[in-house]
Parts: structure tokens; C-alpha cells; sequence
């Protein structure tokens, strides 16, 4: 490589980054909507196994 290909490239973002972050970006939106539902869900689960 050439000190011209090095400069053109400075500024891009890799994917790998990209992907990374689209990929927290989508766990943070699903758990926020889902983490309420999944509470109800593990709470019922933990009375039954309680109360038996």
C-alpha cells in the first residue's frame, strides 16, 4: 500500500464497528420492549416452583 490508499481509507468506519453496534442498538430496543414480559414470565415460573 501507498501512502495514498492509506490516507483515502482514514476516514471509514469499518463493518465489524457497524455491525457491532446496530447489533447492541437491537438487543438494548428488544430488551427494553420484552425484558417487562420475560419478568412476568420468570416470576409466575419461580411461584409455581415455590408453592410446590
Amino acid at each position: 500500500m501507498n501512502k495514498t490508499q492509506l490516507s483515502d481509507e482514514s476516514g471509514d468506519v469499518p463493518g465489524w464497528v457497524l455491525i457491532t453496534l446496530m447489533t447492541a442498538g437491537l438487543v438494548v430496543l428488544m430488551w427494553s420492549v420484552a425484558g417487562p414480559a420475560l419478568k412476568g414470565v420468570f416470576e409466575q415460573a419461580l411461584n409455581k416452583v415455590v408453592a410446590f
